[in-house]
């Protein structure tokens, strides 16, 4: 197959060659090894190039004679833009291009002929050319061996020793390729980006627009009887005191008369079931009832341990997986919602992933410093805004009882609210047949790699994409998928035909606490959240109070997630004192721009304290026992 820059221009096109979303965990060669011999980081320098558009770009970089000594060398993973390349730009609800280019979503009010090279031909898409060359560490020898593209924005194409391997767009979920039939010795891997595809219209987000490979990018083997997916599915009783659990596993390269061993480890470390077989493609392994089972919450986020290990049939250990899980039930009853048997009080926050040096590229000390603030504040619950996050954070939230509402990576706000007036004239992914499948596979990847953590709560469709059918049905997938997790969604406010086939909540943004008393005394139909509140933008967050009152008024009233943790701004060497110093939206001469609304955190992007901070902490406090 040949790789084709129309496919920038089409939304029915969106992955190609692209493997199955699967569980995100990770495969070891034995059960002593402390780092995975199955795994090879290739991040690192990249030789680069940059060109304005799709029509500059050296079009050829990917074959194996080509000579890249015009290129330049870029870090991976890391933003385009922070390399020094392009524009900084931050834009909230509009599309970054509106006031320099006219443009529709295909299959909405534009004649289709109107989209034809939209992006791909386009005098402004900036394009990144990424080269780099790799052995196979001694671990991956003879295995069959993919690439794993942990974020990619926002559309990408993959070449290994001048052969097409494959396409993606998603850009906050992990994209893998099957490398096994193009390998070679010395391989070269050629990576072409693109700022803008369809996929913009999806990725509205209230974010600096960013470009680039800014997650880690890892080979992964898989070898003779290798586990390709597992759903680890820990059940409570009615009373909460027995657990007991069902696994599914999916097998890979299976040779004959294998066997298996699965063990599951309470919280002191001691093992409470084996079992034993035979490996087969798919298996699913069921416990027996255990006794007064520790429960897994804020307050003591109780993990358990699966492993897993797989032998030949000389009795060599051939794979060996662990994972992390906890015993937790959220559930409505009585129109409330409730984990583990209690009401459920949600003390919030929306979080960006976010460095003052390095933008979204973050790292997982990073991770680990934001949970420790996040902790110190009595903050229970994170709301991963608006995009599923690197994997490691949703491990970290499972270690510290961190109630997640884990974000598809949808946000089509500037095709339905223009100038502040609800306007869906070219609304995506609306009703649209063509913009269907796209949404759909978005949920389905969030919920297929990241489906075995305890942390999360719900599943959440996106943000402020309006609500139509398509986005109906991906609360059907999510409901037929999972029906063990709640699903939330906010956008159907502006269009309440789909208020009772929408979300198991009722979610509002920026609600007062008389509208929200309002709803809640007129014979509610669904708990209240807000999903997002007491915006904390300069000098605010005064009025927590009396939000944090409704608790005790309302049953159905379960808090909500304060927008946002943390500033978006990028320290910059000042032109006059010479000094370091934050800036914000509009800094750069980004247009358009909303400015310093990029900055409404209650921390500062280096992570430094507000004094809002000291608010939260205070109320949160009081209703986090």
């Amino acid at each position: 197959m040949k790789a084709e820059i129309k496919w920038l221009d089409d939304p029915q096109i969106f992955r190609v060659n692209q493997l199955n979303a699967h569980s995100d965990h990770q495969c070891f060669g034995s059960k002593e090894e402390q780092e995975s011999s199955r795994e090879q980081l290739l991040n690192g320098q990249w030789k680069f190039f940059y060109s304005k558009n799709a029509k500059e770009r050296p079009a050829d970089f990917y074959m194996k004679d080509f000579d890249a000594g015009g290129f330049d060398l870029i870090t991976v993973p890391g933003h385009i833009e922070l390399a020094g390349y392009d524009k900084l730009h931050y834009i909230n609800t509009m599309y970054p291009w509106e006031g320099h280019e006219f443009r529709r979503p295909v299959f909405t009010t534009a004649d289709p002929d109107f989209a034809k090279g939209m992006f791909s031909e386009s005098d402004y898409n900036p394009v990144g050319s990424y080269l780099t060359n790799f052995q196979l560490d001694k671990g991956l020898t003879g295995k069959r061996i993919s690439i794993r593209f942990e974020g990619v924005e926002e559309a990408m194409f993959v070449w290994l020793n001048g052969e097409f391997v494959g396409y993606s767009e998603d850009s906050f979920t992990p994209s893998e390729f099957d490398l096994t039939p193009y390998l070679e010795d010395e391989n070269i891997l050629a990576v072409e980006v693109h700022k803008r595809s369809t996929a913009a219209f999806l990725e509205d987000q209230d974010f600096f627009r960013f470009f680039g490979i800014f997650r880690d990018v890892v080979l992964i083997a898989a070898g003779d009887n290798h586990l390709q997916d597992l759903w680890i599915k820990p059940q409570l009783t009615a009373d909460y005191q027995y657990g007991k659990v069902e696994i599914d596993f999916q097998f890979q390269n299976i040779q004959k008369d294998s066997t298996f061993t699965v063990s599951i480890l309470d919280t002191e470390g001691s093992s409470i079931f084996k079992q034993s077989g035979t490996v087969e493609d798919k298996l699913t392994i069921q416990t027996e009832l255990f006794r007064n089972v520790q429960l897994w919450d804020y307050r003591k986020p109780n993990l358990y341990r699966m492993e897993l290990e797989t032998f030949d049939k000389d009795g060599n250990v051939t794979e060996y997986v662990h994972y992390p899980f906890g015993f937790r039930t959220i559930e409505l009853k009585n129109k409330i919602m409730h984990l583990n048997g209690r009401r459920l009080v949600i003390n919030g926050v929306n979080r960006h992933e976010w460095n003052e040096r390095t933008g979204r590229a973050i790292t997982k000390e990073n991770m680990k410093a934001d949970i420790k603030t996040i902790l110190q504040a009595n903050i229970n619950g994170v709301r991963t805004a608006h995009y599923p996050n690197q994997i490691a954070w949703y491990y970290l939230c499972d270690q510290a009882g961190i109630h997640l509402m884990a974000e598809t990576n949808l946000e089509s706000h500037g095709s339905w609210q223009k100038m502040g007036a609800v306007e869906p004239s070219y609304n995506v992914p609306g009703a649209i047949p063509q913009w269907l499948d796209v949404v759909l596979d978005r949920a389905k990847t969030n919920f297929e790699t990241f489906k075995n953590h305890t942390s999360i709560l719900f599943w959440s469709l996106g943000n402020e994409s309006y609500a139509e059918e398509n986005i109906r049905k991906m609360n059907e997938y999510f409901k037929t998928a999972d029906p063990s997790r709640l699903v939330h969604y906010e956008g159907n406010v502006h269009n309440p035909v789909f208020e009772s086939s929408i979300s198991d909540m009722k979610s509002r943004m920026y609600a007062a606490p008389d509208e929200i008393r309002q709803y809640l005394e007129n014979r509610p139909q669904k708990p209240f959240i807000l999903c997002e509140f007491m915006h904390d933008m300069g000098n605010s967050l005064g009025g927590l109070k009396s939000y944090m009152e409704l608790l005790d008024q309302y049953e159905m009233y379960q808090g909500g997630y304060i927008w946002d943790f943390k500033d978006q701004a990028l320290l910059r060497k000042d032109e006059i004192t010479g000094r370091e110093v934050l800036r914000y939206g509009g800094d750069f001469d980004d247009r358009p721009s909303d400015y310093e609304f990029s900055g409404n955190g209650i921390v500062f992007a280096d992570g430094q304290e507000k004094p809002a901070l000291q608010e939260v902490r205070y109320y949160y406090g009081k209703y986090s026992k």
